[in-house]
Order: C-alpha cells, then structure tokens, then sequence
C-alpha cells in the first residue's frame, strides 16, 4: 500500500492494489512519509476500510482529530478483545469509542463523573454487548491514565450496539432502549406475568426487535414478501397480534414510524411465544408450591380420597 495522505504522525490515508482506499493507524506510521511513499507494514496497527460509500478522506480527518494516545488505546483496545480484527469495515466505530474515552478521560481529569441511568437496562437488554464492552473497557484502562470508571462500560456498550445503525450518535439507540424496555413492560402488564429478561424466549424477542429497529433506521421494513405467513400467525395468535399492535403505537409515538402488516405479525409471534414460555413456568412453579403446601400423607395413606 502506498501513502496517498499523511494526517498525522499516527494516521495517514492509503490506497491498497485494487484501488480501494483504506485508513492506516498506527505509531509513527505517517512520520516523514510522503504521498506515494510505500507504507511500512510493521507500523500498521489497524486497517479501516471505509463502508456504505463512506468517504475515507474525511473518516481519515475525523481519526486525526483524536488524542494519539487515545485512538492508540482505542484502536488496540478493540483488536485485543476481538470486537474488531486488524482490517475493520466500521471506522466510525472506532472513532465513537475513542472519542467516548477522550471525553471520559478529560471529565476526569477534571473531577467530573457521571453515571449512566440505564445501566440495568443495558445490562439486561444488551448483554452480550455488554460483556465485549467490559473487557473493552478493562483494556483502555491497561493503556490510559487516569483509569475509566466501571460504569463507563455501559457507555461502551451502547457504542457496540450502536455500531448496527448507519446514525453516527448515540440517540437511536438510546430511544430504542426504553422502547424495547416499554415494550417488555406492556407485555407483562397485559398478561400478569413477571417477564424474564434472560429466557430463551425473552432473547429472542428482544434480538428480534433490535433487527426491526435496524429495518426501521434503514427504511427495509418486512412488507408483502411474508403476508401469506403473516395472516395465518394473527389468525393463530389473535390476543399476541393485539397486543403487537399496541406496541406498534408505541413505535410510532416514539419513533415516529409505522410498522407493516408483517413487522406486526412478526412481533406477534414473538409475543406469543414469550407470554407462553411465561405461562408455562408458572403453571410449574405454582403446581410445585401446591404440592409443597399439601399435608404429608400418615402412614399407609396413599394421598388418595378415601373409600
């Protein structure tokens, strides 16, 4: 790869064989480099290759605005806990994170902490997310000073599951979170039933919705392909597809977009398969507090009604 730019000494823009332009960062990568100069391979940290038509020339600028100390950590920080490999389609990605840190280091550095009020809900909603950005931020922390706060990988973790959307903030994401919350709250209430975030059937009904938001943000929504299926779930399941429709008007007022036919039929299924998962384990549970409550049988009694 040959150098077409030099940002800084930490990043410059190149272009590899096949045309296609990429983002290099790494230490000292830029240093004294030349536009057509060949790029040391040993300096090269990351690879960004710049997708959706995303222009390279102004992601690049955007990753020499940052801390070279801070997209150091960042871009490393990523690779080590396998969130990203060394050649990574999500540039914008890379430059959240490392801003996010920036920020939480400088309101640090100047005595400000501030906790994030949906931490329960990431922790639920998101936990694979979750995770990766616990380890995330337990390698930023092997590179920076002064230490990131615990609660700061929720912040992290909303990045990662941000990173599914083409918006470059944080606010789809966060609207989407009550929303699937509200969503998960209006199915108990409607049934009486404790819903549990970490079922089966819950995960999969929020894993579904999470993939209808990114239908929603990128205006694919699932219309007439399914619409034969789509009748036969509302005719099977007519109380689960009432109560779709009613969080359909949830995403409306809060997301200002109306689901189709099928989304609705969809979100249907998943409703009714989770209020039966629910229902199921309680029948469980109240028959064994029954027979825990039952008198114990006096010997040579069978429990049986006698003749």
């Amino acid at each position: 790869m040959r150098v077409l730019r030099v940002l800084n000494n930490n990043v410059v823009l190149s272009r590899e064989d096949s045309g296609r332009g990429v983002i290099l960062t790494g230490r000292g990568i830029g240093f004294r480099a030349q536009p057509g100069d060949e790029v040391d391979p040993s300096r090269i940290v990351q690879v960004f290759v710049p997708a959706d038509g995303r222009d390279p020339d102004h992601l690049a600028e955007a990753f020499a605005m940052i801390d070279a100390e801070v997209l150091r950590a960042t871009v490393i920080a990523l690779r080590e806990t396998g969130t990203e490999g060394r050649e990574s389609s999500r540039p914008t990605l890379a430059i959240a994170v490392a801003d996010h840190v920036s920020g939480a280091l400088d309101r640090l550095r100047g005595g400000i902490e501030i906790e994030y009020p949906l931490r329960a809900e990431v922790q639920t909603l998101y936990p694979e997310e979750y995770d990766k950005a616990w380890a995330l931020l337990v390698e930023v922390n092997r590179l920076v000073d002064p230490k990131l706060p615990e609660h700061e990988a929720t912040a992290l973790a909303l990045h990662l599951v941000n990173a599914g959307f083409s918006t470059g903030d944080l606010s789809f994401t966060y609207t989407m979170t009550g929303v699937i919350q509200q969503m998960l709250t209006i199915v108990g209430e409607r049934y009486g039933i404790g819903v549990d975030r970490h079922s089966m059937a819950a995960a999969r009904f929020i894993t579904h919705v999470r993939y209808m938001f990114v239908r929603i943000q990128q205006h694919r929504q699932l219309a007439g392909e399914q619409s034969v299926i789509s009748r036969t779930i509302r005719e099977e399941y007519p109380e689960a597809t009432r109560t779709a429709e009613q969080l359909a008007v949830i995403v409306r007022l809060r997301m200002g977009e109306e689901l189709t036919f099928d989304e609705i039929a969809y979100l249907a299924l998943h409703v009714a398969r989770m209020t039966a998962e629910a229902e199921a384990h309680r029948a469980l549970r109240d028959g064994g507090d029954r027979r825990a409550g039952d008198p114990a049988p006096s010997d040579g009694d069978t429990g049986q009604p006698r003749t």
